[in-house]
């Protein structure tokens, strides 16, 4: 199917240039992105339209490879929307967003109702399911006919109207909460005087000054709303009150009883997703969701999480048994809340194993994690990337850098990756990757276009970008993301996508290369002098690895089973979600000192959108894949540089994308499903049997 150019919006206008043509991030204008979208998904109906009618009995060609080649200008114009939603929001977006966030429900429901359509898709199936197609054929159509099935094409007239309807109003409902939540990212400052400021490492204090400019308050300092401005000042402000405050901003987003107040739509979205799922036969929500991942069902993914929470728990007990104490000699008579909770976890540390997190930051420059990152991706996947000059390559804000990646061996160009690594308005909180363009062999294998996305304060002018060690995971992490866009190796774009509790298992094995001693030896410097990390602060870390573990897991764990409690209950039985969220916090011993990692009512992941929704328990899914993986490599005779361990982990986990069932991707890798026991070991956690053996 040909593509037209389109020359007259940039959003629908073929990518030119070099890497098999980029987006034309440097000629977006705002005004052309709705009439764009608009007219793009016009398009891909009409080719859906030219695909469902014809007269020739369905086969794999005429049906799924012709679907699979369909609405690549949709595709180009999502990349451009996918900017402003993320990198660059603004008021007048919004309001683009809202508008169109019904019309593309709409074209969506067009597809997934096309009955001709979904004949002939079924029609292949069928034939499939008699006789077996090569083997990534076989799972396109197994993974597309399953898709339609989950979004009601086997419904009659009326349900696919009423489920049409639904998903309509989901859409705009979800785009609210995402605003609502950036609204008040972006509205709520806390400004602070110099004699607040006590505890506060210089570095934080440089970046929080010039933030306190920028917005007019020349002589103070400031702290956003967002993860990263919020989590430094908890671990080192003295000021209790002020900690307090910031505390509650943060953790009150999107329930503030104002215009941005998000627990109403957090209701009727519950409704709404309960009614649709019962429209096809289901009992809940999660129930639906859970059928095509690695988990099945709600009963395992809860029962593995319940394996961890009691271990989690007594943690904690220990965590803030510690806190107290110490806070006691201080001669502090307090109890420990949850903004004391990293203010206190921090001097624990340093006592329990002298270990002082502004220490470990001197060593960890961004820059040097740059080049860290490239080096693991040079060792196990034999790629080199290469800086590109500014101006080669169009970038949507002056802070994005681009580097070419090239195969060591072939000298080929596997794509291009994108860093974006600075927090700014507009864009919203965490870190992410994404890929402006995958590749397969049906498209030619043109480069993919990766991109890491972080939320780094920037620093006052020359002064150096100074990461903690859990940023620095988690841009290890973001990391993995794009080394499994680059790889991919894959025939079909449906094969680009990912099963949701086995996506961010190759993300988190990738941080596990952070503490490797090659890392450690060449990348982390000393910003000032380019010493060394000393050998005593690398034991220190080490030592320290499971240390507040109890915190990390039960916030993080909180989350995820209020996400299933959500979906496993009976929406009309939700009358305050509120009153929800805290009984059932309290009838899993949630601690009092201890928050929710995402509260419900800034919980994006669940409620801006369904891509986690009943997914959540994924990153504890996949991390007891990621622990037994890496125990793969440390019993290695190379540890984590092995060469034969590099290749399967390249052959069988990023590669392959979706084209293998994960389940059976992984025994490929490690001979054997993973077990449990890995993880428990990893976080310090034991069961009683293996406590005696110890």
């Amino acid at each position: 199917m040909q593509e037209s150019n389109h020359q007259e919006n940039i959003f629908l206008r073929k990518w030119s240039g070099n890497y098999g043509g980029v987006p034309a991030f440097d000629k977006m204008e705002l005004s052309d992105l709705k009439p764009a979208i608009e007219k793009a998904m016009q398009l891909h109906l009409q080719e859906i339209k030219k695909i469902a009618n014809q007269n020739s009995e369905p086969n794999f060609q005429n049906t799924i490879v012709a679907m699979e080649k369909a609405g690549k200008d949709l595709d180009r114009v999502f990349t451009y929307y996918g900017i402003y939603s993320s990198n660059i929001s603004s008021e007048e977006f919004r309001i683009i967003q809202q508008e169109l966030a019904p019309e593309i429900s709409k074209y969506r429901s067009k597809i997934s109702q096309n009955k001709q359509l979904f004949q002939r898709i079924k029609n292949v199936y069928d034939q499939s399911q008699n006789q077996e197609l090569p083997a990534q054929q076989q799972r396109v159509i197994e993974l597309i006919y399953k898709n339609f099935e989950m979004e009601g094409a086997n419904l009659n007239e009326e349900d696919k109207k009423r489920y049409a309807q639904i998903e309509e109003e989901l859409s705009e409902l979800y785009t609210q909460f995402s605003n609502h939540v950036l609204a008040d990212e972006e509205s709520y400052i806390t400004y602070f005087s110099k004699e607040q400021a006590n505890g506060l490492p210089d570095s934080y204090l440089k970046s929080a000054q010039a933030v306190a400019k920028d917005n007019g308050k020349g002589k103070m300092f400031a702290v956003t709303n967002t993860r990263s401005s919020i989590d430094p000042f908890l671990t080192y402000a003295e000021d209790r009150l002020l900690r307090k405050e910031v505390w509650e901003k943060y953790y009150a987003r999107g329930n503030n009883g104002d215009d941005y107040d998000n627990n109403k739509i957090i209701k009727r979205i519950l409704e709404l997703r309960n009614e649709r799922v019962h429209l096809m036969g289901y009992d809940n929500y999660a129930q639906w969701r859970l059928q095509d991942r690695m988990a099945k069902n709600p009963e395992n993914a809860i029962d593995l999480m319940m394996k961890v929470w009691p271990a989690a728990l007594s943690r904690v007990e220990q965590e803030v048994e510690q806190m107290q104490a110490l806070a006691k000699t201080e001669g502090k008579n307090i109890s420990i809340e949850p903004w004391d909770y990293r203010f206190y976890m921090e001097k624990v540390r340093k006592q329990k194993y002298d270990l002082d997190s502004e220490e470990v930051k001197q060593y960890l420059e961004l820059n040097n994690l740059k080049k860290a990152i490239f080096y693991v991706a040079g060792e196990l996947f034999d790629y080199e990337f290469s800086p590109v000059k500014k101006g080669e390559v169009p970038v949507f804000h002056k802070d994005v850098e681009v580097w070419e990646v090239k195969d060591k061996k072939t000298e080929e160009i596997v794509g291009l990756w994108y860093l974006d690594p600075y927090a700014r308005k507009g864009k919203r909180s965490g870190a992410w990757a994404t890929t402006y363009r995958s590749r397969t062999v049906l498209e030619d294998n043109l480069p993919v276009l990766a991109s890491n996305n972080s939320n780094f304060v920037e620093p006052a002018k020359g002064e150096p970008i100074l990461v903690s060690w859990d940023d620095a995971e988690t841009f290890f992490h973001e990391f993995g993301h794009a080394l499994h866009f680059l790889s991919a190796d894959v025939k079909y774009p449906t094969l680009n996508g990912g099963v949701r509790d086995y996506t961010e298992f190759q993300s988190q094995l990738l941080e596990r290369w952070l503490s490797t001693d090659a890392v450690i030896n060449k990348f982390l410097k000393h910003y000032k002098t380019g010493a060394s990390m000393p050998k005593d602060l690398i034991a220190k870390i080490k030592k320290a690895a499971t240390f507040n573990q109890g915190f990390a897991t039960t916030e993080y764990l909180a989350s995820a089973l209020m996400d299933m409690k959500y979906h496993t209950t009976d929406p009309s039985k939700i009358n305050d979600i509120q009153e929800f969220e805290k009984e059932q916090l309290e009838q899993l011993g949630m601690p009092e000192e201890i928050p929710m990692r995402h509260r419900s009512t800034q919980f994006s992941h669940v409620f801006s959108g369904e891509g986690y929704a009943t997914g959540y328990y994924g990153y504890l899914w996949a991390d007891v894949l990621t622990s037994d993986a890496a125990e793969a490599f440390a019993e290695a005779p190379g540890g984590f540089y092995d060469k034969e361990m590099a290749h399967k982990l390249k052959s069988y986990l990023f590669s392959p994308r979706n084209a293998v069932d994960p389940a059976e991707a992984y025994k490929m890798f490690r001979g054997r499903d993973a077990n449990i026991d890995a993880l428990m070991r990893d976080r310090g956690f034991f069961n009683k049997q293996e406590k005696n053996k110890n």
